[in-house]
């Protein structure tokens, strides 16, 4: 069985709640992908965190602002990045991830915020281990999970990353134009089968969305 992984980076988000924090504390704007960690962007910290999970394909969604993300995402060398740009740009996550998956190769998509720097390469390891595993990989997804771990009853609360077959996406996604968790309300609703991975720490669980997100992975990142 074919079971090649794609990982979708979705890095296309409009920026406002971090830009309205720089307003309010008088700091120069700048878009949170490219904020820095030891010295390297937001974005590249999650780039190859994924690409160390030993994925075949990095498929990395950009929108808006992607002229100043783009040049970010050239500067790592590695042959398995593929920028799509959504166009237009202005669309929910759910078709930015349709758009990454109908721009991919593999059987599994391992599917990730690039504004999760935090997440580690063996957790995305984890992720994509636990569909290749089950006896129906077509029927389940592997999420990080918030609160948790093992097989779920619900999908409340969940989001990036998880892990799944490409045919469960392509099955939901073009229904939708929303967040994920909507979505993955309704996958589990019609008996997809869900399994929370337990997090490495709780760092994992944060998405820079405001300053004070970016402020508390700076203080305690380790790389």
């Amino acid at each position: 069985m074919d079971l090649s992984v794609s990982s979708i980076i979705t890095a296309a988000g409009k920026n406002t709640r971090m830009q309205e924090d720089q307003q309010k504390k008088d700091l120069p704007l700048k878009n949170k992908l490219l904020l820095e960690i030891q010295e390297k962007p937001v974005i590249t910290h999650t780039i190859k965190r994924v690409l160390n999970a030993d994925v075949d394909e990095c498929i990395v969604v950009v929108g808006h602002f992607q002229e100043e993300i783009i040049p970010a995402i050239n500067d790592i060398d590695d042959d398995r990045i593929k920028i799509i740009e959504n166009q237009p740009p202005d669309v929910p996550l759910s078709q930015s991830l349709l758009n990454g998956v109908q721009n991919s190769t593999g059987k599994i998509c391992l599917c990730a915020a690039a504004d999760q720097p935090t997440v580690s390469t063996q957790t995305f390891t984890n992720l994509i281990d636990v569909i290749k595993s089950y006896e129906k990989p077509e029927n389940i997804i592997s999420v990080l999970s918030r609160i948790e771990s093992g097989f779920l009853n619900s999908a409340e609360g969940l989001g990036m990353p998880f892990s799944c077959h490409r045919i469960l996406l392509e099955k939901y996604l073009p229904h939708y134009s929303s967040n994920i968790n909507p979505i993955l309300r309704e996958m589990i609703k019609y008996g997809v089968v869900f399994y929370g991975q337990e997090c490495e720490n709780e760092l994992e669980l944060v998405n820079i969305n405001r300053m004070n997100d970016y402020e508390l992975i700076l203080d305690n990142f380790t790389d």
